[in-house]
């Protein structure tokens, strides 16, 4: 792993969290992710099941928590099981855990080789009145393919069909919602590894630059600071591109006078930044880019003020939407008249401000938790306005990463460049 490991007293007062959760007699079981095939014998780089990580902090291929906090004996309470090193295996691949490795990394006692866990798996079901199966729930997203726990469990149900089986994945969303200070340690190292990346583009962006150099650029910066890679797919979108939201071609020769639009984040120790920036590639906003840009910079510092204790995600967007169309009738988009008479199931600031202003940030940049949650202390949130002028090629979107506290929001990306007049003294230098 590249980041720094994590101290293991985290991930034993995770399980802790999650245990206190559980049904009396519970087993709760938890599983890697799978090893995705990219063709032939070759694989996509492994990205631990971020719910694993959590429990855990394993970061490995094959391994398997079993939560039994009721057990009689102690021993059984918590158990892990990972694969076995061989020398082919260190031949081709290197060294996996070892089981001393494994303990001090997760902080679990009790850890065994993986070809033990089908003899101990029938010992702990039999005992437990309750199983707890992980499957992980999104109401936007479905697998075509299933996954290593939702096959689990469906093999499961079928041999033990008189079982009480439970989801476990509410509870863990639960838990991982409020971040632990390491996590925000964590998200934090992973927002400056971001601002690093960005203030090498700001040094580097030039007309005729192909979008992939720039990704190229972002992604050098944050392979030599420790980052696993990016924490999504990133954004590198110019002129009219930049109205597409999930742009990710990147694959346009960038043109002079053309906005450029980055949506980048670093990921490090398996925690997400998620950071977006609109720069001119020339070095300088025209008068109408940079009404449009401060336009939506004054929207995102009164959005920045809603991320407080007590509000939801889904009140905050709509306070920003209301924000938007006072800025958009001001930049001539249409009138207050329009708004009078606008068809209230399709507003005029749909055309050009398209999503939410807000998300859960944590082990996954579109992290856990629904729109309808209270904040509370601890969680990190995304701030990110836009304003979409697909004729005009004009395309902006500002965002950083708040910190929900008591005493107000806190700015994990305070440190970046973000006034329009920072970014063009910076760029021409």
């Amino acid at each position: 792993m590249r980041y720094k490991q994590i101290p293991s007293q985290l991930f034993i007062r995770n399980r802790q969290k999650l245990a206190r959760k559980l049904k009396p007699n519970s087993l709760a079981i938890i599983l890697s992710s799978d090893e995705y095939q990219r063709n032939g014998d070759q694989f996509h780089p492994y990205r631990q099941n971020s719910d694993m990580f959590y429990l855990s902090g394993l970061d490995q291929e094959k391994c398997i928590l079993c939560l039994f906090p009721d057990h009689p004996r102690e021993e059984m309470r918590e158990l892990v099981f990972t694969v076995q090193t061989n020398d082919k295996m260190v031949t081709w691949y290197g060294h996996k855990y070892t089981l001393e490795q494994a303990r001090n990394v997760s902080g679990v006692s009790n850890v065994k080789w993986l070809d033990s866990f089908e003899d101990m798996l029938k010992d702990l079901v039999l005992r437990a009145e309750n199983i707890y199966l992980n499957v992980y729930e999104n109401a936007r997203f479905s697998a075509d393919v299933p996954s290593n726990d939702l096959r689990f469990s469906r093999r499961l149900k079928e041999e033990y069909p008189l079982h009480n089986f439970e989801r476990l994945h509410p509870l863990i969303t639960e838990c991982r919602l409020c971040k632990e200070p390491e996590e925000i340690d964590m998200i934090q190292q992973a927002c400056d590894i971001t601002e690093k990346a960005f203030r090498r583009m700001l040094d580097r962006l030039r007309p005729g630059m192909m979008e992939y150099e720039a990704e190229a650029e972002i992604t050098h910066e944050f392979v030599r600071n420790g980052a696993s890679g990016h924490a999504y797919a990133p954004i590198v979108a110019s002129g009219i591109n930049a109205c597409v939201l999930h742009y990710i071609k990147n694959d346009i020769e960038i043109k002079d006078g053309d906005l450029v639009l980055f949506d980048i984040g670093a990921e490090y120790g398996n925690y997400a930044a998620d950071l977006s920036r609109t720069i001119p590639a020339n070095g300088k906003f025209t008068k109408r880019q940079k009404d449009c840009y401060n336009a939506v910079l004054r929207v995102q510092k009164q959005a920045k003020n809603l991320i407080v204790p007590g509000t939801t995600i889904e009140k905050i967007n709509k306070a920003v939407t209301l924000l938007l169309e006072e800025e958009m009738i001001n930049l001539g988009l249409f009138s207050r008249q329009d708004v009078q008479n606008q068809d209230p199931d399709n507003p005029l600031y749909f055309k050009y401000y398209m999503h939410g202003n807000s998300h859960f940030i944590g082990l996954d940049v579109h992290d856990v938790g629904t729109r309808q949650i209270e904040l509370k202390p601890g969680m990190v949130l995304s701030c990110e306005p836009g304003i979409y002028i697909k004729e005009e090629g004009i395309g902006i979107r500002i965002e950083n990463d708040i910190l929900v506290s008591e005493k107000g929001p806190v700015d994990l990306m305070k440190n970046i460049p973000v006034e329009a007049d920072d970014i063009e003294r910076l760029m021409m230098k």
